[in-house]
């Protein structure tokens, strides 16, 4: 008889856990809704993990601009650099709250080609939650305006009889450009470790060590070159994209060159920390996918020469882990994963 009961209250003690379990996960869904339907509430941080006047820098400006008044509130973008983006990565994905009001503005540096440069990163893909893709960008080859080179070929010739002689700046030994640089010189048959890279903080600063003989050659988007471009101060010898850029008629795309099966494009998007209320993260997909359609945010985009590029959470997150894949084997081939 003892028995008995034991077992019918350990049974009842059972069923009011469980409910208490549904009635508090119900009530943190429904708490996450409703804290949805307020937000945002007060001011918003974009952190951008590059200098001021680089391509994610930008497009974070144009981000900020278009939702700030879609919501009524204050977004402001912030500049933490340094560690090839990982500095400010860290900051918005792992310091700060989960509560939607810190949003990385992050690209290949500082996600995929920093998880596949590394063997032990700090961050990985499972410390984001990817928001949105926002735009793309085609990488192009940069030297100076004065340079021996006259087009991607000839550099291309140069660099297999002189790799010694080859200075090229990036981020970090597992940034944009470096991935860039391992790609085409594989390609080209050129020993990767054999050239030297130098640091900087950006694109921006890339492209100035290059205008002022620091340094042979930047690799960065178009849009990311052009103002020293237009100022004379560079040429861009080679555009990697399957088609020539609308903005250089006259540069022929690096295939047409003799440079075949380049991959490597730059492109910048959104996320949170991982934690974040799924509603919030909605929110701000919902909200990515309507301004990509709005004709003054593709004008602010196109005025800084990136080209849109939605891709939803869920696809996004799908071509980010490609990515890594395809991009820990160059690492690997070429000695850039340390």
């Amino acid at each position: 008889m003892k028995t008995y009961i034991r077992g019918i209250a350990a049974a009842l003690l059972l069923v009011v856990l469980t409910l208490a379990g549904c009635s508090n996960n119900s009530d943190s869904d429904g708490d996450n809704k409703d804290e949805a339907k307020v937000y945002p509430a007060r001011q918003i941080e974009l952190v951008v993990p590059f200098a001021a006047g680089g391509g994610v820098d930008l497009a974070a400006r144009a981000v900020a601009d278009y939702l700030s008044k879609e919501w009524n509130q204050p977004i402001v973008v912030t500049n933490k650099t340094g560690g090839g983006g990982i500095i400010g990565a860290q900051y918005a994905l792992k310091e700060s709250r989960a509560d939607g009001y810190t949003v990385l503005v992050n690209n290949n540096s500082s996600t995929t080609m920093y998880e596949a440069g590394n063997s032990n990163p700090t961050l990985t893909m499972k410390d984001h939650i990817l928001v949105s893709r926002v735009a793309e960008g085609s990488l192009a080859y940069a030297v100076k305006a004065d340079a021996e080179w006259n087009d991607f070929k000839e550099l291309t010739e140069w660099v297999k009889a002189n790799p010694d002689k080859l200075t090229w700046a990036s981020v970090g030994p597992a940034g944009f450009s470096a991935f860039g640089v391992a790609e085409w010189l594989d390609a080209a048959g050129v020993d990767y470790k054999k050239t030297r890279m130098v640091s900087s903080e950006g694109a921006s600063d890339s492209a100035a060590k290059v205008a002022g003989g620091h340094v042979n050659l930047a690799v960065h988007t178009v849009g990311e070159l052009y103002p020293l471009l237009e100022a004379g101060k560079l040429k861009i010898l080679g555009v990697q994209s399957p088609e020539r850029s609308s903005l250089l008629p006259d540069v022929p795309t690096v295939e047409e060159q003799g440079i075949k099966g380049l991959t490597v494009k730059w492109w910048t998007g959104l996320s949170f920390p991982a934690g974040t209320p799924k509603a919030i993260v909605e929110k701000w997909d919902e909200a990515v996918a309507k301004m990509e359609n709005d004709r003054g945010f593709i004008e602010q985009i196109e005025k800084i020469k990136l080209e849109p590029a939605y891709l939803n959470s869920g696809d996004f997150a799908d071509e980010v882990q490609k990515e890594t894949e395809r991009y820990t084997k160059l690492a690997e081939k070429a000695g850039i994963r340390k």
